[in-house]
């Protein structure tokens, strides 16, 4: 019986995906074989020797520490493009409310609430003032390809924008996705300076930190349109307010305020709705109960952020999964030790990413518990776990 613990509320949608048969679930357990969260921090929580995985029903992994879990053989899941469909929508909004002046509009009509004059007329006298323009015809600059920003791409494709995308890195199952008349930057200088709107979706990494400054924003239109609906720390600040003071940028719209974006006038500070669906949130546990079952009864790996993806059939024999350094010769001293306990290896997958390797074994033979003790005793063994045959 495997017990689930659970951070946050998860979807009940995803947790009745685990049998009762075969999984216990709750917030109380002192050691489960694995853990739900959503946003609650798990930097300051003690690791039993029993926990297997971790699942984030969601995108960012700040909340679990990373290296910690890699260093003890735990891998850790999120669910990338759950809830793709959910913050394409808001990009969406944020298109119209960047150009339409529609908050603005919506605040000041009412700030009129008790007033003595005829609100009426004082609308009519005022709407001038919240004037902006459609976004039909302009050219959209898409950077980032991703999940979200493929959807984006090709949502505002089909409102009858001009749509240019930048991402040098695009997966292949994106790039099938993307709509034919999504144009390809030619390179992201050129997609900067073409643009009246440009909207971020890269995850935010040393290397793209501050990734939007001064020398990104003289590239671009004037009076330009930006929205970041993927990480805070994209945007350099004090660039972002100079640029908006001298109007190259005529507003900017963030999913991520904080104390600096709230106070100017030119910034639409949404407060972290991205994912703030229900849809969204039973996708997320869906994706994250699938991942964290078939990691446990068949150790296979897809969307770690920590582990290489290793996915392979069942044989129906029994399994043996292992993580460890990713150094010559661990393959060779793994399998010599299921040889000379006359061992038959069915089937074998080995994978790596970074420093760290992971290998999945299939076999024809029983292994007792000595065996699996001897293959831990090799240098470089991180974590080993046998999965029974299939009943």
């Amino acid at each position: 019986m495997y017990q689930i613990q659970t951070f946050n509320k998860i979807d009940s949608t995803g947790i009745h995906r685990f049998s009762l048969d075969s999984y216990e679930v709750a917030s109380e357990f002192s050691n489960p074989d694995a853990i739900l969260v959503r946003s609650a921090s798990l930097h300051n929580i003690t690791f039993n020797p029993r926990l297997k995985a971790i699942a984030r029903a969601g995108a960012g992994v700040n909340n679990i520490p990373i290296d910690k879990c890699t260093d003890k053989g735990i891998v850790v899941f999120n669910t990338p493009g759950a809830n793709a469909n959910a913050v394409k929508e808001l990009v969406l909004t944020s298109l119209f409310l960047s150009s339409r002046k529609i908050y603005q509009g919506i605040t000041w009509t009412k700030s009129l609430a008790g007033t003595k004059e005829d609100v009426s007329k004082l609308v009519e006298k005022e709407k001038s003032s919240f004037g902006g323009p459609e976004i039909f015809g302009k050219t959209l600059g898409v950077i980032g390809l991703g999940a979200i920003g493929m959807l984006v791409a090709n949502a505002a494709e089909s409102l009858g924008m001009r749509v240019v995308g930048y991402d040098p890195y695009i997966s292949v199952d994106a790039a099938w996705q993307l709509s034919k008349y999504v144009e390809k930057a030619k390179s992201l200088e050129a997609l900067l300076s073409e643009s009246d709107y440009i909207s971020l979706h890269v995850p935010l990494l040393d290397s793209t930190r501050e990734f939007i400054n001064k020398n990104k924003f003289n590239q671009m239109k004037d009076g330009v349109r930006l929205m970041n609906f993927a990480r805070g720390g994209l945007v350099h600040k004090g660039d972002l307010f100079d640029a908006l003071d001298s109007e190259k940028v005529s507003c900017f719209v963030t999913d991520f305020p904080d104390n600096d974006l709230v106070s100017h006038e030119k910034v639409i500070p949404v407060p972290h709705l991205g994912a703030s669906t229900p849809e969204s949130e039973t996708n997320c546990a869906v994706m994250a109960v699938d991942q964290i079952k078939d990691y446990l009864e068949n150790g296979n790996i897809r969307n770690s952020v920590n582990f290489p993806a290793a996915d392979m059939p069942r044989n129906g024999g029994a399994r043996l999964v292992i993580a460890n350094k990713n150094i010559p010769r661990m393959v060779g001293q793994i399998t010599s030790v299921l040889a000379d306990q006359s061992i038959n290896i069915a089937d074998m997958l080995n994978k790596h990413r970074d420093d760290l390797a992971y290998n999945i074994i299939d076999l024809d033979d029983d292994i007792s518990d000595a065996q699996i003790e001897k293959i831990k005793t090799i240098e470089g063994i991180i974590m080993v776990r046998l999965i029974p045959a299939v009943k």
